[in-house]
């Protein structure tokens, strides 16, 4: 591990070594401010042939206000500037062979008060753009922007889907990585939701769909990332807006409420968020499950209900920026939640040779407590090291999680031959402590003709302590030996990446990296004295390819490496109780999943896009239930199987039925199969997957907004589970009111019930079925109110990542 960390600091040193100036050549370059000289981002950059008003290239601005492109051949030109809130601005330039670049310096825009006044959003339906390795949602100064939250943006993003606890699925698949601004969020998936819900759509840029990450993102996760890029805070003094909602899902009544402050003052900017929230939500679930002895059948049948209320204080978010001078900020991020939860989950057990002739009746009541606590920090640095946009970022992360639970379990055992009752009461006590530790530098070169390199390094520790004790309870505290564990897992990651991306033609754009992670981990049982020890470098390579085929017809390719590292619960070997004959187990002898994704991407008039996708799986990290035919009992434990193919297309078509209804539909069709050789013998499980998504926009009269969201999955296999299909209908009523600033929504979420999980599987014989509602179904009412006060600002963006609490729940 020393050698290799010299290497990469090594590396480091070389690389910033090198002189810190681009080639200027044939670029053209400037960075673009406002009257009062702050920076003005995300400007679009046209270059015009005088007297033409036909551009011949052009490119956006980045979030400092940079700008660089590939200048045209020698000749007379406009430079025209615009950004949503400015006056346009041209500046006329020329060329010639012995200056075929130019550097523009600092260019100054004047605020349009006329924009300022009054802004009239005309779009209905996000603006979407295939690029070379992602997709990007454009939110802003569209109709979606006005009076939605970012979670109601993020669903109807194309492919998308999040159920009522936060769970992301980004084309039917899950474990996807959301992002604000290229960062984690460090909340859990339920946190998530509570934040997006919070935020006011009209604080979004747009959302990035990323598929398959290039190598300056973490290797880590197959599903693809989410990446939601704000807006830039472009207000003076202090603006936000505070919210109140409560949604009643027909047995649990709950709510939320918070706030968002954002405030300027000559060199520093800061934010504070607050949210605070009382959730509910349960389960009714049915359990079915054959054992096929050599003796005897034994059918199980059982009829559970949970339900929880989790409680929390309001969740603190908050950081600043310093403007150390006009090209170094320095700034922090902190984070602070704490939760408290009470949960019950009642089963009635019927076992028996025969499903009419039950011959025993369990009555199981388990009723939990559990305690959250959970803390964030972040240092940052960003630099702009000369005029041509080389920057460079160092970023610290601090995150600590404290998880403490306790639960009783209530058992009464019938005998229905003789009646005769007989009670046990057991107690458990499970402690977790979750520390992580990450730093990162990032650097970017802009080179000649509009290339541009990256290179970063990465280094991580991860210390996961879980103290769980198991105990009969019947009268006296009695420690279970075989179910009590203390368990302690170390990671350390060491990573670094290069990449290249630039034009080979004027019609053809390239993208390659590499990322190379070098993983040390330990995890010891004090209970078992067992001890797992595993050390593995890998290689990550991604290549990119886009060609423009003629002016309404783009062709993409992509290719990726990734993997899923084991969750740290997973790793830990102690029995999780759910009832006499159910637990869970974890299992320390878990490997990382690797994934090679292909994609081929068709995309239409930049509206309508076909990517066809195969991903290849080995070590598939998946649930396994493990079957005791004898004593009817069932271990849920996660292991790898050998093998998966995903083999599928995916289609984004929007389509606008009329000058107030507009569209937005997905379909995904893929051929799934996971196969392995383990415990219960070779096992295959294959199946044809549909999707269909379209979510509808209709402005009706009165200012009103109808938003329908439709969603069918079909069935498909998932490891060794074979799903069933389900299907989703929501409607949402909006409305702004006092110019604007007040917005009101009412939504019925899953109208008809239809998104239930009805998942089996048979294994050698034996069947293990099991149907559960989740009470998705559930009415809401949202109240917002804007405010803002002040003139133009400037705000930083930070553009890095901390995979490691993904693997945390």
């Amino acid at each position: 591990m020393k050698h290799f960390s010299f290497l990469l600091l090594f590396g480091w040193v070389l690389l910033l070594a090198y002189p810190g100036r681009a080639q200027q050549g044939s670029l053209l370059t400037g960075t673009i401010k406002d009257e009062k000289g702050a920076v003005v981002g995300f400007t679009t950059v046209a270059v015009l042939k005088a007297p033409a008003t036909t551009s011949v290239t052009g490119t956006v601005a980045d979030a400092n206000g940079r700008f660089q492109l590939q200048a045209p051949t020698a000749g007379t030109y406009r430079l025209r500037l615009s950004a949503v809130g400015y006056l346009p601005k041209e500046t006329a330039f020329e060329l010639s062979p012995t200056t075929p670049g130019h550097d523009f310096g600092v260019l100054t825009l004047q605020v349009d008060a006329k924009q300022l006044a009054e802004v009239n959003v005309v779009g209905l339906r996000p603006t979407i753009v295939q690029e070379a390795d992602r997709m990007v949602v454009t939110v802003e100064g569209t109709a979606m922007a006005a009076g939605n939250t970012a979670f109601d943006v993020l669903v109807k993003s194309p492919g998308v889907f999040v159920d009522q606890d936060g769970n992301i699925q980004l084309n039917g698949k899950s474990g996807v990585t959301v992002m604000l601004d290229g960062r984690l969020t460090y909340l859990s998936a339920r946190e998530l939701r509570s934040m997006l819900e919070g935020m006011p759509a009209a604080n979004l840029k747009n959302i990035e769909i990323i598929t398959n990450p290039p190598a300056k993102y973490d290797a880590e996760g197959t599903s693809g990332i989410l990446n939601l890029n704000l807006k830039q805070n472009t207000q003076r003094g202090l603006n936000g807006s505070v919210y109140a909602s409560s949604n009643y899902n027909f047995q649990q009544l709950g709510h939320t409420y918070g706030a968002s402050l954002n405030a300027k003052q000559e060199k520093w900017s800061g934010f504070l968020t607050l949210d605070a929230s009382r959730r509910v939500g349960g389960r009714d679930a049915t359990f079915t499950r054959v054992f096929y002895a050599e003796q005897r059948t034994t059918y199980f049948e059982q009829q559970a209900t949970g339900n929880f209320v989790s409680k929390s204080p309001p969740v603190v978010r908050l950081g600043a920026d310093y403007n150390l001078s006009k090209r170094h900020s320095v700034g922090f991020m902190a984070g602070y939640t704490f939760r408290k939860g009470e949960s019950d989950f009642l089963t009635d057990t019927y076992l028996g040779s025969s499903p009419q002739e039950p011959s025993r009746y369990i009555d199981a009541d388990n009723f939990s407590r559990t305690t959250y606590r959970n803390f964030t920090g972040n240092l940052h640095y960003n630099g702009q090291l000369d005029t041509a946009g080389t920057t460079l970022t160092a970023d610290l992360d601090l995150v600590r999680i404290d998880n403490q639970g306790q639960a009783d379990f209530y058992n009464l055992f019938t005998d229905l031959s003789t009646d005769q009752l007989t009670r046990n009461v057991e107690y458990t006590n499970t402690g977790s402590e979750l520390s992580i530790y990450a730093g990162k530098v990032d650097f970017t070169r802009p080179l000649a003709a509009g290339h541009k390199l990256e290179a970063g390094v990465k280094v991580s520790q991860v210390t996961a302590d879980n103290d769980s004790r198991f105990y009969f309870n019947n009268g006296v505290l009695v420690l279970d030996p075989l179910r009590t564990n203390y368990f302690i897992y170390r990671e350390n990651i060491q990573a670094a990446y290069l990449n290249w991306s630039g034009k080979a033609t004027e019609q053809l754009k390239l993208q390659a990296g590499l990322r190379l992670e070098n993983t040390h981990s330990l995890g010891e049982s004090y209970t078992t004295g067992q001890a797992t020890r595993r050390r593995y470098l890998n290689l990550f390579p991604s290549v990119f390819a886009q060609q423009q085929i003629t002016k309404d017809y783009e062709l993409g390719f992509s290719y990726s490496r990734r993997l899923n590292r084991p969750n740290y619960g997973s790793l830990n070997p102690f029995r999780f109780y759910r009832d006499p004959y159910t637990y869970e187990e974890g299992n320390p002898y878990l490997r990382p999943q690797y994934t090679q994704a292909f994609r081929l991407t068709h995309t239409l008039r930049k509206v309508y896009s076909l990517a066809f996708n195969y991903d290849y799986q080995t070590a598939v990290i998946s649930e396994v239930p493990i079957l005791d035919v004898e004593a009817a009992t069932t271990k849920y434990t996660t292991d790898n199987l050998d093998t998966g193919h995903i083999l599928g297309l995916t289609a984004v078509a929007p389509y606008k039925l009329a000058k107030w209804w507009d569209t937005q539909n997905t379909a995904v069709v893929s051929y799934r199969k996971f196969s392995t050789n383990a415990t219960n013998g070779f096992l295959t499980n294959e199946q044809l997957y549909y999707m269909l998504q379209s979510n509808h926009t209709l402005l009706l009269p009165s200012k009103v907004r109808l938003e329908i969201e439709a969603r069918y999955l079909g069935p498909t296999a998932s490891g060794l589970y074979q799903i069933k299909p389900m299907h989703w209908v929501g409607l949402a009523l909006k409305r702004s009111f006092l110019q604007e600033k007040l917005d009101v929504s009412m939504n019925v979420n899953d109208l008809f019930k239809g998104y239930r999980y009805r998942f089996s599987t048979n294994i050698n014989g034996n069947v293990n079925e099991f149907n559960q509602y989740f009470r998705f179904r559930s009415v809401g009412l949202t109240l917002r109110y804007n405010f803002s006060k002040g003139g133009k600002v400037e705000t930083k963006r930070r553009n890095t990542n901390l995979e490691e609490v993904n693997r945390a729940g």
